[in-house]
């Protein structure tokens, strides 16, 4: 079995040995951010989206450095990744960029480190699920909406907790609500709900994450004249939605099937589908 490796500060370093020490701030404090990627055939999709989003969430928490994480940086990391590991050029890669240095809660420093690691994937497109998802709404915990909220940071707790709600009441996947109670996402994706014809997303006011993959498809909606609203959603109507589906940028577009007793369709989700593709 070949060795494989991941980047740790510009360095390649082998996937199966520990590098990081309990004093990372990470690990400590969730004191850091990530971004999730997709390469296929070798093109790293949307790096400008996630360089923008990455640089967005660097400066709201202060990090150093986020100038030099653009998307020529993005691009060239995860090709050196790619080749160093001979993988096929379809790849799922995770950039986590953390605040480096000592301190407790107040950090000495604010110099940024990071960590890429990737997974190789067969497929070379977004495939859309030929079984549809079954989902609940989670609501146990909800999503504080601040200055952080669009931003994919190192505190994931609600997110683990929602997936253990998932585990545990066999679900492909869980809605989460914001701190008013309203539709926010889901726990690794933002949400899409067709209404009466009309395409609904919650807005970013609404504490959801800037999905790279979510500004996509706004933008294939824009393209092929699909009218979307973003809005603030009560989960209610999930109970009378003819279409809910969700995106991520690893996935691409994934459809909902059943809620409940109740049973979507996948008209919208599978034309986007097929639109990303080409896009």
């Amino acid at each position: 079995m070949l060795q494989e490796y991941l980047l740790f500060n510009d360095e390649f370093q082998a996937a199966d040995v520990p590098f990081l020490t309990a004093a990372n701030r990470s690990f400590k404090f969730g004191d850091g951010l990530f971004e999730s990627m997709r390469m296929i055939n070798n093109k790293l999709q949307f790096a400008d989206l996630h360089a923008d989003r990455l640089t967005a969430g660097m400066k709201a928490l202060k990090i150093d450095g986020h100038a030099l994480m653009d998307d020529y940086f993005i691009r060239q990391k995860t090709a050196d990744l790619a080749k160093r590991n001979k993988w096929n050029g379809n790849v799922r890669f995770r950039l986590s960029v953390y605040r480096g240095g000592a301190g407790v809660y107040t950090p000495e420093i604010n110099k940024a480190g990071y960590v890429l690691e990737g997974i190789p994937l067969k497929s070379s497109n977004y495939e859309l699920n030929s079984k549809g998802l079954i989902i609940d709404v989670y609501d146990e915990m909800t999503k504080p909406v601040n200055k952080l909220s669009n931003y994919k940071t190192a505190n994931a707790l609600l997110y683990v907790m929602a997936g253990i709600f998932k585990s545990q009441n066999r679900l492909d996947e869980a809605m989460i609500l914001n701190q008013y109670g309203f539709l926010c996402e889901s726990i690794s994706a933002n949400v899409f709900v067709v209404y009466n014809k009309q395409i609904y997303t919650p807005s970013l006011a609404e504490g959801c994450v800037s999905g790279v993959m979510r500004t996509a498809v706004m933008r294939l909606c824009k393209m092929n004249d699909l009218p979307l609203i973003e809005a603030q959603i009560n989960p209610e109507i999930l109970k009378e939605a003819e279409e809910v589906f969700i995106t991520n940028a690893t996935q691409g577009i994934q459809w909902v099937m059943g809620y409940g007793r109740k049973r979507y369709f996948n008209e919208i989700s599978k034309f986007l589908s097929e639109k990303l593709n080409v896009f």
